[in-house]
């Protein structure tokens, strides 16, 4: 078990061994989010991306990181060229992959960044997220 602060209180988070993302659903994601009154976290990849799937096969797959977005987040990967990728696209102006962006409960962004991410790194931007 894991301890990281914020804003003053620790959460304790559980190991799990890797994200656990609700697969192309922004409108599962927003109900869960409001209902559990959590951040989502977004995953909008492309299959052809290789720092897309990079990501997947080690940040998202690292234990720490794992538990920490698991206890605090709705996670959702979405692919930005399938369903209603290519509008959610659009919609946030999003010009690369991947791109990962953390939305408060009400679908409202707070907090992105672009490009492979280190397991630390990824867990640190999190943290700035749910601090703003």
């Amino acid at each position: 078990m894991f301890l990281y602060p914020l804003k003053g209180k620790a959460q304790a988070v559980k190991t799990s061994g890797q994200i656990n993302f609700i697969e192309n659903s922004w409108g599962e994601a927003l109900k869960q989010a409001a209902a559990k009154n959590k951040y989502i976290f977004v995953d909008a990849y492309a299959t052809w991306c290789g720092p897309c799937k990079m990501l997947k096969a080690t940040t998202f797959k690292n234990n720490k990181v794992a538990e920490f977005y698991n206890n605090n987040f709705v996670n959702v990967a979405i692919d930005m060229e399938k369903g209603d990728g290519p509008q959610l696209a659009a919609q946030w102006g999003l010009q690369a992959y991947p791109t990962m962006i953390i939305f408060n409960s009400k679908g409202k962004a707070v907090y992105g960044t672009v490009g492979f991410i280190r397991p630390d790194d990824l867990i640190k931007f999190g943290v700035k997220a749910l601090n703003k």
